[in-house]
């Protein structure tokens, strides 16, 4: 039977990239991560990592067998955490992985009111883009992901459950600078058509593509010339005139730089998710999370906090 304390350590020797960085993340001495690495070899009768200079690397069956306990000691914990949650959720940890401009927005009134429930479950946010947040999910590294998907696009990954939290508009982000340009009515800087010839900023791959079949939909290709997955960033550039772009609402909700306005994209809608893995029901803790984060979504729609300025983008520009 495979010892966990030294998958633990294989685990932190693949994280790190050396046998000093995995020592000093866990706590333990050079001497012991090496013996604990040549005790895993002797139990599984394979070659693990292999001498390069001065260092080490795993080999491709060490590679497997980090990968696979990666999973396994995820599990665990969640486990771990779990039979504590069941506890009437007095005690217990509860992990979530969500994209910035969420963590921006409702996430915080969620852990508020997880709080104010089950003031002895002890919340661990982590930041993390979707395909990152539903790895971590399959690997047991936190309880629930909060993500999104374009249109028919998204996670079909066997296990994984989505509960619907809202359907956000994409909006058209220009220099607020064009307002003090004289142009005829009409003039398509409110569309996607009108900014054919402009500089573009592309984010993520996800949001690049939808900004590709959006574009290509208007009946051009843009000229991307600035990539960040940076809203902040992305905002102050279109503020200084270096592009225009397309945001995500929440995004504008996290961070509205005075410097912009936006127009709203008629039929672009992102659709934002919290994603739980495995067989219904969830844990205690994690179901607790997943309600509070669906009436904090809920709360802040009805007061506007989450739809900003959509009913000025609704006419057109804000």
């Amino acid at each position: 039977m495979l010892d966990v304390v030294r998958l633990r350590v294989l685990v932190a020797v693949a994280r790190t990239g050396s046998v000093t960085a995995a020592a000093r993340e866990l706590h333990y001495s050079q001497p012991s991560v090496s013996h604990h690495l040549a005790r895993l070899e002797a139990e599984t009768g394979a070659k693990l990592v292999q001498r390069v200079g001065r260092g080490i690397r795993l080999t491709d069956a060490g590679r497997l067998l980090a990968e696979r306990s990666a999973e396994i000691l995820g599990r665990l914990d969640s486990a771990s955490a779990e039979l504590a949650a069941h506890v009437g959720l007095r005690s217990g940890r509860v992990r979530l992985a969500a994209f910035p401009s969420a963590l921006g927005t409702f996430v915080p009134a969620a852990a508020v009111r997880l709080a104010s429930a089950h003031p002895g479950l002890d919340l661990r946010l982590i930041e993390a883009e979707p395909p990152e947040a539903l790895r971590m999910l399959r690997d047991g590294q936190v309880d629930a992901a909060v993500v999104f998907r374009y249109g028919g696009t998204g996670p079909d990954e066997d296990g994984v459950r989505l509960t619907r939290l809202l359907d956000e508009p994409s909006l058209l982000v220009t220099p607020a600078a064009l307002l003090d340009v004289p142009a005829p009515m009409g003039d398509g800087t409110g569309t996607l058509a009108g900014h054919a010839g402009s500089r573009w900023i592309a984010g993520c791959d996800r949001c690049r593509a939808h900004l590709l079949d959006l574009c290509a939909a208007a009946g051009f290709e843009p000229r991307v010339s600035f990539t960040t997955d940076d809203y902040v960033a992305v905002q102050a550039m279109v503020a200084a005139g270096l592009g225009v772009a397309v945001l995500p609402r929440l995004a504008l909700s996290a961070h509205r730089h005075p410097g912009v306005r936006t127009a709203g994209l008629p039929g672009s809608t992102r659709r934002v998710f919290a994603a739980t893995y495995g067989e219904p029901p969830d844990p205690p803790a994690t179901a607790a999370l997943v309600a509070a984060l669906v009436a904090a979504v809920e709360e802040a729609e009805t007061v506007g906090a989450v739809q900003g300025a959509d009913a000025v983008a609704a006419a057109g520009m804000v």
